[in-house]
């Protein structure tokens, strides 16, 4: 399946909205010195465009390594799952599709964040912190993250704060200290340079988990307190989200953060036909999850503003015949 998500997401050709942007970004690095190219914004997306550029092999490498990092994480994250199967059939419709093959360096940045998640869930603060500072190399608001390894730390939390706030504060100065007027001016004070048409759906998408969340936690069979204390606050992040959107002038700062809390999603899911077994069976239940996740795929493909830019799919390797 790993192969299947790399194949789909790495070899697209003109598919997704941002894909001649991308496209863009390579032609741009391709006579940068090495030096520069680490200067620019996310940094690991720019060096990963310029060796792809020196050596002449496209978009086409960028996007599959992209792919590899993503489904990398996204596959971890739905191992960890009760179902994986059904978290992953979760994950299809909007993380696949429009995420990983729409916004390459914010999928990467998910992707690796999922998978500091599952560690983060098993008291690894570390390595969660290792794959939310990677994940910022692609996308420099992973750095967000970062405080849930304080947050959800049920133990030792004053020595946690202490080096997680050393390793953010320098994250910080390292990718968004020059960006963030930029980004306070575009997403923050801008009320009508940057909206995101469907934001308002996006977010209820991760609130109705979120909610499913808090109402049966004590349903939920923890692995641990740090689990239960992450999607705990997962949860009420998402529910934050909604009067966020209303009250910030640009509802796209809200919408990018809000892709964050996606794995809500199918950490839910996965579990809800246990929470609800008594009531029809776990079957009846894993089909509904289906059934409303094939409608909300069908419900893009044919109404979304932006879907023309993945329709038709086309896969490059047939394109050159």
């Amino acid at each position: 399946m790993g192969i299947v998500l790399v194949l789909m997401i790495g070899f697209r050709f003109e598919v997704g909205g941002d894909w001649f942007n991308y496209q863009a970004h390579y032609f741009d690095v391709l006579d940068v010195p090495l030096g520069e190219v680490l200067e620019r914004p996310d940094p690991g997306y720019y060096l990963l465009t310029w060796l792809s550029a020196q050596w002449g092999l496209g978009v086409f490498l960028v996007n599959t390594v992209c792919g590899v990092l993503f489904s990398w994480g996204l596959l971890a994250f739905c191992q960890a799952q009760p179902r994986p199967w059904l978290a992953l059939a979760v994950a299809v419709p909007y993380l696949v599709t429009v995420v990983a093959m729409g916004y390459s360096r914010q999928g990467v940045a998910i992707g690796l964040a999922m998978l500091g998640l599952v560690r983060l869930a098993r008291h690894q603060n570390l390595q969660f912190v290792l794959c939310v500072g990677l994940a910022a190399t692609f996308h420099k608001t992973a750095v967000l993250l970062i405080p849930l390894a304080v947050l959800a730390n049920p133990r030792g939390r004053l020595w946690s704060a202490l080096w997680v706030g050393i390793t953010a504060a320098l994250m910080y100065w390292a990718l968004l200290a020059e960006s963030v007027d930029a980004l306070v001016t575009n997403y923050i004070v801008a009320e009508y340079e940057y909206e995101s048409e469907g934001a308002a759906i996006r977010v209820t998408m991760n609130a109705l988990p979120a909610m499913l969340l808090l109402l049966f936690r004590r349903r939920v069979v923890w692995q641990s307190a740090a689990e239960r204390n992450l999607w705990s606050l997962m949860a009420w992040a998402a529910l934050a989200t909604i009067p966020l959107l209303i009250l910030l002038p640009s509802s796209t700062a809200v919408d990018r953060m809000a892709l964050y809390l996606i794995p809500l999603q199918p950490f839910v899911f996965s579990r809800l036909p246990d929470w609800l077994a008594r009531f029809g069976g776990r079957r009846i239940w894993i089909v509904s999850i289906l059934a409303y996740y094939a409608a909300v795929l069908f419900v893009w493909l044919l109404f979304a503003s932006h879907a023309q830019y993945w329709l038709p799919y086309r896969f490059y390797l047939f394109e050159l015949l």
